[in-house]
């Protein structure tokens, strides 16, 4: 393909060029052997943070195995894998709850398990990290007693489970990316992933060993995109190691919805498909037109007579349509990215 602005050369016929026969062999060669040993390799490595990552992906892996209890009227719900070597505090967004990382099970019946902050929990177990998650007092988190209640609550925690030797890190999306840039400032977080959210950093003084921040973000907003490089130049110039890694929009299949949200077979998920593109809500290539939120989905969906939804499901099937539009959602699927960047600084 040519760049914008350059003239195409004149092709004067097939050139004699006598390495690329064993260049060509060799490449032959090594995608033979590729082919062989993924075909052979009975026990696969699961690559984390691909679009098409399933939801049960981790059964071989790890199990969801919860503790829960209210501290002073604050809901906590936790999980220590063996051997843990590092402590990951989750903060969820406005409307969301703790009960949202977790799948139901006799020890929390009132955990519901959202596709993307369950596998997020996940992917937290798989390496070993021990996951909290707290519920805020309202809607959104505060950032005045709030605060030092959650900074509280976690050092309490910490000590408790006997893990005040780990690293400490912390992820919080929207509304919880806001409240960790700022309890940063409150705990020793080794360090910390922002996502979906600029932080405080033009409402707070920085303190001087700041912890190196992530920016997980959605570049089709704009506007917070341009507050996030604001900040990575502010943060930069205090000597605080700063990066992001960008979200983009996914096209929708068949198996999409199947694939990512436990309990909604492929019979449904393609049902759904068909609908959105009988409807118009996707393109030709299957991208969400709109964002889910603004997208009519459930009234088509009433209106349908050949689509069942079975109760509890909307809400997973309204968040996938959001991560796929890919402008103010969770998301697990840059998991690996996340980890690594957590990792780097635990030694």
């Amino acid at each position: 393909m040519l760049n914008r602005g350059t003239k195409s050369k004149a092709w004067n016929g097939p050139k004699r060029c006598p390495v690329m026969v064993p260049v060509m062999f060799l490449v032959s060669v090594l995608v033979a052997l590729l082919m062989f040993f993924r075909k052979n390799d009975e026990n696969p490595i699961p690559v984390y943070g691909l679009p098409n990552q399933k939801w049960n992906g981790f059964e071989s892996l790890v199990q969801f195995n919860p503790e829960r209890e209210f501290r002073n009227g604050t809901d906590l719900i936790w999980q220590i894998p063996d051997l843990p070597k590092a402590v990951l505090f989750l903060a969820h967004g406005c409307s969301g709850r703790a009960v949202n990382f977790w799948d139901r099970s006799s020890k929390c019946p009132e955990c519901v398990g959202l596709p993307e902050e369950r596998l997020l929990v996940l992917h937290a177990l798989a390496r070993k990290f021990a996951v909290l998650t707290i519920s805020s007092a309202g809607r959104c988190w505060t950032f005045g007693k709030e605060r030092l209640i959650v900074e509280d609550i976690i050092r309490w925690w910490v000590k408790r489970q006997n893990l005040e030797k780990l690293p400490l890190v912390a992820l919080g999306a929207s509304s919880g990316g806001y409240f960790v840039s700022a309890l940063a400032n409150d705990l020793k977080f080794s360090s910390i992933a922002l996502m979906i959210a600029e932080g405080m950093f033009d409402q707070m003084d920085i303190i001087e060993d700041y912890p190196p921040t992530l920016f997980v973000h959605m570049p089709k907003d704009v506007h917070r995109q341009q507050k996030i490089t604001e900040f990575m130049e502010v943060l930069k110039n205090k000597g605080i190691d700063v990066a992001e890694i960008e979200c983009m929009e996914l096209p929708l299949s068949t198996t999409f919805l199947s694939d990512r949200i436990p309990g909604l077979d492929q019979t449904i998920s393609a049902r759904l498909f068909n609908l959105f593109k009988e409807k118009g809500f996707i393109d030709e290539n299957g991208y969400m037109k709109r964002d889910g939120r603004m997208t009519h989905w459930k009234q088509a969906l009433q209106e349908s007579k050949t689509t069942f939804l079975e109760k509890g499901l909307a809400h997973p099937v309204q968040e996938e349509l959001n991560l796929a539009f890919a402008y103010h959602e969770m998301t697990s699927l840059q998991s690996e990215q996340i980890f690594k960047w957590f990792e780097s600084y635990m030694t």
